[in-house]
């Protein structure tokens, strides 16, 4: 008994190891799908069935993006793993590559063979230096084990990849300037179309997804589609991981069947930290719009659920606000960040965004005018979906959406020059 102990605690320590992951039937997918010759149509319509949707904050659906590569096309194609991981508030994929890299090699492996990709890289924010550690360890045990190379397991299918390492550029998780990223060229999104699917690395096709959504698809096609779509429900198929954040008892990353009532999953939490009120919710990651916490509670986790609230899932980065938070000052640093971020490619982003951080810190600091609540809508108006990327979008809506629900603090900021919550003053 105590060896059998001994021997699963030595499996906990090292669960990234191929060892450990083989024992618990990994790889076997990728096997019998080579073995076996699979079609990579009939794999297409298990992901479609499955409803997986995207789980890096756009949530398209993995079936249907992989159905526009043009399989039988002639020369290079790519499969590109975006884990830049860079949305403030979300901690999930630097999980699954520090404790998991295994499954996420399989799944890109199987993508590499469902849409004739021979070649496959990872995107990975250079900071995350533990999880590239276990990540490379992880492709170099593949690789010395015939799971990654020429010629898999008979196969006649070639399949190998890469880790590159990006520097800490947030516009980067942009899928096309990750592309230029990797190309050596400064991180800027590129104009579409064309789309990835037909131009995309070095000009080749090439499919991107996330560490999550490519992690999720060795239990598809083992279990089929239709058991993975059962976990969640219609149009939000599976399990979903949320990194809960902000004012928790205990913040972490929580894995639950899409479509559970916000209330349980801020219960697995601890609840709110130190019994206060919950005053807010940020549910997908900063570029989400803001959620007043009654209406959250009445929330499902699930793409549709927090659509019909006003904001969206996103990556699943729920930062949770409790009643001691001024609305003012959260924003001035949200709206500062994505100053600083703007690759500066796009007009009404470059000038939008600076505009709207300089805005807020006026009136965080006490120096606001009645006019700049209008001024601030009308900015954030201009800028949303007049840009290359969603960058411009992402700056936006937290500040529409504050001013929506939180507009009395603003207001309050500006007659009296001074936080509303316990009428801290203003400092500066």
């Amino acid at each position: 008994m105590a060896n059998d102990v001994c021997f699963r605690l030595n499996h906990l320590d090292r669960s990234w190891a191929l060892a450990v992951y083989r024992d618990q039937h990994g790889y076997e997918v990728l096997e019998q799908v080579l073995r076996e010759q699979r079609d990579p149509a009939r794999l297409i319509d298990e992901l479609k069935t499955s409803a997986l949707r995207g789980r890096g904050g756009a949530g398209f659906p993995t079936g249907l993006k992989w159905s526009f590569m043009q399989r039988g096309a002639p020369g290079q194609k790519y499969i590109v793993c975006n884990a830049d991981e860079g949305e403030p508030g979300t901690c999930k994929d630097r999980d699954i590559m520090r404790y998991n890299p295994h499954q996420l090699i399989e799944g890109m492996a199987l993508a590499g063979y469902v849409i004739g990709a021979t070649r496959g890289y990872v995107y990975l924010r250079g900071e995350f230096w533990e999880p590239y550690e276990r990540l490379q360890g992880a492709i170099e045990e593949a690789r010395a084990a015939g799971l990654l190379g020429s010629n898999l397991l008979g196969s006649g299918f070639d399949f190998d990849l890469d880790i590159h390492l990006g520097a800490g550029a947030y516009i980067c998780g942009e899928e096309t300037a990750l592309l230029e990223s990797i190309e050596g060229k400064k991180g800027q999104p590129r104009y579409k179309p064309p789309f990835p699917a037909s131009y995309g690395l070095y000009g080749r096709p090439t499919t991107i997804n996330n560490v999550e959504t490519l992690a999720s698809v060795p239990e598809i096609i083992r279990h089929g589609g239709q058991w993975f779509l059962e976990l969640g429900k219609p149009n939000n198929g599976g399990t979903k991981i949320f990194s809960v954040s902000g004012h928790v008892e205990r913040p972490g990353n929580y894995e639950v069947p899409l479509g559970t009532p916000f209330a349980e999953l801020l219960e697995m939490a601890g609840g709110v930290l130190g019994g206060r009120r919950l005053k807010a919710v940020i549910p997908g990651g900063s570029s989400t719009p803001v959620v007043p916490g009654e209406r959250m509670m009445e929330v499902t986790m699930d793409y549709d659920g927090i659509a019909k609230a006003g904001s969206m899932l996103g990556a699943g980065s729920v930062i949770v606000i409790d009643e001691t938070v001024c609305m003012v000052r959260l924003l001035a640093r949200l709206s500062h960040f994505y100053y600083e971020e703007s690759c500066g490619q796009c007009t009404p982003c470059r000038e939008g965004t600076g505009w709207l951080a300089r805005v807020v810190h006026r009136i965080e600091h006490g120096q606001g005018r009645a006019e700049d609540l209008d001024l601030l809508d009308s900015v954030a108006g201009n800028i949303g979906g007049r840009t290359i990327c969603a960058l411009g979008d992402a700056a936006a809506m937290p500040v529409q959406s504050f001013l929506k629900h939180f507009r009395d603090e603003f207001e309050y900021h500006i007659e009296h020059g001074r936080c509303m919550v316990g009428a801290t003053p203003a400092h500066g």
